[in-house]
């Protein structure tokens, strides 16, 4: 069979072919080695598919498609390949304009059953379309196209005019004249020998087909003689059977079932969805059913086809993140594995042992704020809120500042008189400070003005096709006089590990811990970039009143308690970690007991509670978690104080820490000390 013998005259047999031949140079998109990475995916993805798809892309709106949309195209095909949209669908562009429009502007958007008048085959045509448009992305993340997936309904549509005229046929049978209904017997009897319907006749009192059509057997392969004189129901699927008896019992009522979709069994024990339409007649129920189940498959696969294309998305996005998160970290363990060759090796002096054992905490540290980093990015960050004023912190905070942009970079700051006060965590308010500081110090170049300006505000405008918020909020400014940010890189700056900087000079993290502390502390952050140079980032944070809840600042350095006679129920899964805890409270004098999981935990108190002054435990664990026990000793044993312990857990991010104290995971031996001295010292208080 030649190529042109395969359907179409070969017009339609090769899309994928078609596309790559195209000399698209020539058009808007340019020639194709310059094509975003994200249009060639969203092209293959389209060209595997068997279902009909197109694309708009560009600022024309170049159209693309697939094998199975060439048949919509009629003689428009292939011409219609790289042209606008606009010029291909030219008769019907008023009425599809809005629905791409709306794609472009971000929002997905469908439609059922559009009517459309078109010209395909030389003549005009009345089509129905069922259309959805979902936006696309380009590689910087701003939409640049549209995806839309389509089917033809137009023999439904005319399917079901035909249906709704007899349907109004069966209901002008209580009013027609018996000599009409003698002229139409013989109609209605070809009718029910040649139609493609499965027409029947149920006894409304008894539940059973009286009479069905020749379509029943060739849709179902049932004879009339095995469904005549049976139950409906006996041919339902089990799922079925309750809703389809209580539409009968609507039917008996004298109300007509104007669509009623269920499953029926086929003779070879297949499944077929029928639609039906049925109108109560003197104890008789007349109806009409239509087979739909390629129309119910054909749903599904377009949302399974949906479903995908965002996980699509999802993935990519995904992948990027973890590809930084493999790279830092690997970094990082590489300084740390090699410490620990170099300290295994014989005769090391003591000041190049002290040189390693710091590289290996320095690194650890750095890990560690890495983790926290990422957290505060995806919003898991287990945040410690508490009432302070963002004006006094930023005024603390300039010194640090100062010293980190350098003598070159003149600070201005202004701060209102009247405190303003918000509910957040204040460690991470001063990092995401500091973070953009340095931002602006790198954008200057190290010489520059960098202005920070601290007020109350009413509301947070629109950000990023985010509505306005009205409220009382804190907006915390900083303006710089550098290079500015193009406006491909504003849409992406707030993205886990992008950085316009060198390699080597920076994660890329620091705006991200911005916005997922900002988005945490049910606030936001704003970015504006003149086309002159100079940026301002705007930090929005809910204000609070004075209520005499202001959190009590924490004493640096508690009061030193010794840990002799001490005893510690440690409640940790990972041994080796419960191993590490036991010993570094063994070596700061404390006593201490292990336990594995909560139910052992539990089961130390119950034998003695006596001998223990703390619980220390892991929040994640499996069974019943650090959380849920520290509830359950706080409920039988008031007075023994608990400290959990979690490197994440999404209950601390999503609720706080309940009022128990929390150690963040990696901790050191001095962070333990810490913790343990001030819950000691709280304890003898009381």
């Amino acid at each position: 069979m030649s190529r042109n013998d395969q359907g179409n005259d070969g017009r339609g047999s090769d899309l994928r072919s078609l596309t790559d031949a195209c000399d698209w140079s020539a058009t808007s998109l340019g020639a194709r080695a310059n094509w975003p990475r994200s249009l060639e995916t969203i092209l293959d993805m389209m060209l595997s598919s068997q279902f009909a798809m197109c694309v708009g892309w560009g600022p024309e709106l170049t159209l693309f498609y697939n094998d199975a949309y060439v048949p919509f195209l009629g003689s428009r095909h292939p011409s219609a390949l790289g042209k606008p949209l606009s010029e291909v669908w030219a008769e019907v562009w008023p009425d599809i304009e809005s629905l791409a429009a709306s794609a472009m502007a971000g929002t997905p958007v469908g439609h059922e059953d559009l009517p459309l008048t078109m010209t395909r085959h030389g003549h005009p045509e009345e089509t129905w379309w069922t259309f959805a448009y979902s936006p696309l992305r380009d590689d910087h993340g701003a939409i640049a196209g549209f995806l839309n997936i389509a089917t033809e309904t137009t023999a439904k549509i005319v399917h079901e005019r035909e249906l709704a005229a007899r349907e109004a046929e069966l209901r002008a049978l209580n009013s027609d004249l018996e000599a009409q209904i003698v002229a139409r017997a013989r109609e209605r009897a070809t009718t029910w020998t040649v139609t493609s319907e499965l027409l029947s006749v149920i006894d409304l009192r008894t539940g059973c087909f009286d009479r069905v059509n020749p379509a029943w057997t060739i849709v179902l392969g049932w004879t009339a003689q095995e469904l005549e004189g049976s139950p409906f129901s006996d041919f339902l699927m089990p799922d079925d059977e309750l809703a389809s008896a209580a539409a009968f019992e609507e039917v008996r009522d004298g109300n007509p079932v104007m669509r009623f979709d269920n499953r029926y069994r086929t003779k070879d024990g297949e499944i077929r969805w029928l639609s039906w339409v049925a109108v109560p007649f003197e104890g008789k129920l007349y109806s009409s059913a239509r087979d739909i189940t390629g129309e119910r498959a054909q749903t599904d696969r377009l949302a399974l086809a949906e479903d995908s294309l965002r996980q699509a998305q999802k993935m990519e996005a995904v992948g990027q993140l973890t590809g930084g998160v493999a790279h830092d970290f690997n970094n990082l363990l590489t300084v740390i594995r090699g410490s620990v060759d170099l300290l295994r090796r014989p005769d090391l002096s003591d000041d190049r042992r002290a040189k390693y054992i710091d590289a290996i905490g320095d690194t650890a540290d750095r890990a560690a704020k890495l983790t926290g980093q990422l957290l505060a990015f995806a919003r898991r960050q287990a945040l410690k809120p508490e009432t302070f004023d963002c004006g006094q912190s930023v005024a603390d905070l300039v010194s640090m500042v100062r010293t980190l942009t350098g003598s070159r970079i003149v600070i201005n700051t202004v701060v209102p008189e009247e405190p303003c006060y918000v509910l957040a965590d204040k460690g991470q308010f001063d990092t995401a400070i500091v973070n953009m500081s340095i931002n602006a110090r790198d954008a200057m170049d190290g010489e520059g003005d960098l202005t920070i300006v601290v007020g109350p505000v009413s509301g947070i405008p629109e950000i990023r096709l985010h509505p306005p918020i009205a409220g009382d909020y804190v907006a915390v400014t900083i303006s710089d006089t550098g290079s500015g940010i193009s406006p491909e890189n504003v849409a992406r700056i707030f993205e886990p590990f992008f950085t316009t900087k060198g390699v080597g000079k920076g994660t890329g993290l620091g705006l991200s811990q911005v916005i997922g502390f900002s988005k945490q502390s049910d606030g936001d952050i704003r970015v504006e970039s003149g086309e002159h140079g100079g940026t301002t980032f705007t930090l929005y944070l809910p204000r609070v009143a004075i209520d005499g809840s202001r959190a009590a600042a924490e004493e640096d350095e508690p009061v030193a308690v010794t840990g002799d006679g001490v005893c510690v129920l440690v409640v940790e899964d990972n041994s080796s970690v419960g191993e590490f805890a036991t010993q570094a409270l063994r070596e700061l004098g404390y006593d201490t007991i292990l336990a594995l999981n909560g139910d052992e935990a539990l089961a130390e108190l119950e034998k003695d509670c006596g001998r223990f002054h703390i619980v220390f435990s892991d929040v994640v664990m499996p069974g019943m978690s650090g959380l849920e026990l520290a509830q359950e000793v706080r409920r039988r044993h008031p007075r023994l104080p608990v400290i959990l312990t979690s490197g994440y857990s999404h209950v601390l991010a999503q609720n706080g820490r309940h009022g128990f104290e929390l150690l963040h995971k990696p901790y050191s031996i001095e962070q333990l000390s810490r913790v343990f001295r001030k819950s000691i010292t709280w304890q003898t208080r009381r």
